[in-house]
């Protein structure tokens, strides 16, 4: 084998090594931008729920809350569930999130007067 075979063999190596690194980054990419769609059909869902517990809602509040809920259904079956990183998930410095806290997702709120801890 030539000088010029080896070349061109190991440019063909090289070019699909970047074309596989290029998808691979793509996949995060759309990832973080699906992750970044839910999070501000979360925000707004939160807005149309807290509005009508305290009377403020409008017309449509139900019907647009569960669009809402449709739309992040189909988020969890594609991704996974919310709260939870994408498979593979990484951060800049390469190491692996923290898991999400257990529990079953209830807030408690913490006594205002200080008074009675449990």
């Amino acid at each position: 084998m030539g000088l010029m075979d080896k070349v061109k063999a190991q440019a063909t190596q090289v070019a699909a090594k970047a074309q596989e690194a290029g998808k691979v980054g793509q996949a995060k990419l759309e990832a973080v931008q699906a992750k970044r769609k839910a999070d501000a059909m979360l925000e707004e869902l939160g807005r149309i729920s807290f509005e009508s517990r305290v009377g403020r809602g409008s017309p449509g509040d139900e019907k647009r809350a569960a669009d809402l809920v449709e739309q992040l259904r189909q988020y969890e079956a594609e991704y996974g569930p919310i709260g939870s990183e994408p498979a593979g998930a990484t951060h800049a410095d390469g190491t692996a999130p923290a898991p999400a806290p257990a529990g079953d997702g209830s807030f408690i709120p913490e006594s205002s007067s200080g008074e009675g801890s449990l």
